[in-house]
């Protein structure tokens, strides 16, 4: 399997941010780490190896970005505001930074599927959400679309902006749900197992549903815990069955 690790100084971020790309052809697969983690969780915890099958037919090419989590919601010592300038920047620098590197690396007419698990999915939601015209679909596991989950009580205009369960039921930019609606891949995945919040799944399923807006909700057994095992099923399931 072709491995290329690349960074570049952000603009947006002000620091040396890398990328890992695995493959040659294919869609592209945007990685958006956990919690705390870093450009190579998913290498780590082998979820790449039970991709390695798609990778090399050319089926998909995958990126795997930084977190800025420990910069922004994770850090106890920052204020609310500033982690909600840093999470800004960091959409910023996906939409202004990766996805050209994405476009230059394969084509410009190569779609985009944003896709994470936990705290990734909530960033993978959305980065897909506030820039349909970029993005074309998403797969989140085991997320919950409430950035309050993560913010410690504090809530201003850009938490809202930032947390999908707050802004999609008020879009009324009827370009952008005409966008979001057209997309054919809106997967949201949970376990009902240990840590797993398949409710939270399913309410912001409902969401998208009053929207107008055709997605996959598709919640496993008790079986399926908040973990890594539950991960490396669920992502290759999909690629292998619904694109």
């Amino acid at each position: 399997m072709k491995r290329e690790i690349t960074s570049w100084y952000s603009p947006a971020l002000q620091k040396d941010m890398p990328i890992v790309t695995y493959g040659h052809y294919g869609f592209a697969l945007l990685l958006v780490p956990t919690a705390a983690a870093d450009y190579l969780e998913y290498e780590r915890f082998q979820l790449i190896d039970t991709l390695a099958p798609f990778i090399e037919s050319g089926k998909v090419k995958v990126y795997s970005v930084n977190s800025i989590n420990t910069e922004s919601w994770l850090n106890k010592q920052m204020q609310g505001e500033h982690k909600a300038i840093r999470q800004n920047q960091f959409n910023e620098y996906i939409f202004n930074e990766v996805v050209p590197f994405i476009r230059n690396s394969s084509s410009w007419d190569t779609p985009i599927i944003t896709c994470g698990a936990s705290f990734g999915a909530l960033h993978s939601m959305n980065l897909f959400l506030k820039r349909p015209d970029l993005i074309n679909g998403v797969i989140a596991m085991s997320g919950v679309y409430n950035l309050m989950e993560y913010t410690d009580g504090f809530y201003d205009e850009q938490v809202y902006y930032n947390s999908p369960m707050h802004y999609i039921p008020n879009l009324t930019d009827h370009n952008i749900l005409e966008q979001i609606r057209r997309s054919p891949n809106i997967h949201i995945l949970s376990g009902s197992g240990d840590y797993e919040a398949p409710d939270a799944a399913r309410e912001f399923a409902g969401v998208l549903y009053n929207k107008g807006i055709t997605y996959e909700l598709d919640i496993w057994g008790p079986e399926w815990k908040h973990d890594w095992p539950t991960w490396r099923v669920m992502l290759p399931a999909y690629l292998g069955s619904k694109f």
